[in-house]
């Protein structure tokens, strides 16, 4: 395990501060575009971000009570969506027995946004909130790509501020999953903290 990354706790520390911002919540600046916002850290690092997660959902129901937030882990939303189609004991069996690339293409098709984005609504935003956080990338990976979800999610979250917390490197351009595996182009988000 290492220890906490003195920059990145920099940059985690301004989180707040932006994300309860009347700009940030209203999408000023944004011009058209929607308000997707990424915060890219190390992977080595998950540990850290996930304290921080945990100490964030603190702070803003204490101190921004005003601020409906949802944050939404992708392990537990992806868990969730298989058990209520019937089909996470089955995934499970089948990774078990025939390996991660044969659960892939079991789920490819039950996992095809056009049918996981509107549970992931549904199911995850009946509240309606403020701000929407998500973490858990790296947990889903390889079944659910960033990119594919934050594409999928543009049409159905209108303006929306929705930060996705990303283990890897987002250059404005693309994201970098863990550092090493390069996704396709996203350009549609904006970095959080740079």
């Amino acid at each position: 395990m290492r220890d906490n990354d003195p920059h990145l706790q920099d940059r985690l520390n301004q989180v707040v501060e932006k994300i309860t911002s009347a700009d940030f919540l209203a999408g000023e600046g944004l011009g058209n575009e929607v308000g997707f916002w990424i915060f890219d850290y190390p992977a080595e690092y998950e540990l850290q971000v996930r304290e921080y997660l945990s100490f964030l959902e603190g702070v803003l129901e204490r101190q921004h009570s005003d601020v409906c937030f949802r944050h939404i882990h992708l392990l537990r939303v992806l868990r969730d969506y298989l058990h209520k189609r019937g089909i996470l004991e089955k995934a499970i069996a089948i990774q078990a027995d025939k390996g991660d690339r044969a659960l892939l293409n079991a789920l490819r098709g039950p996992l095809h946004m056009d049918r996981f984005a509107p549970f992931f609504i549904r199911e995850e935003l009946s509240a309606d909130p403020d701000i929407v956080l998500v973490s858990g990338v790296g947990s889903v990976w390889p079944l659910i790509r960033a990119h594919s979800l934050l594409n999928a999610l543009h049409s159905r979250l209108g303006h929306k501020p929705l930060v996705l917390f990303y283990p890897g490197r987002f250059d404005g351009q693309s994201l970098t999953l863990f550092n090493r595996i390069k996704s396709d182009h996203y350009y549609r988000a904006f970095a959080l903290v740079p």
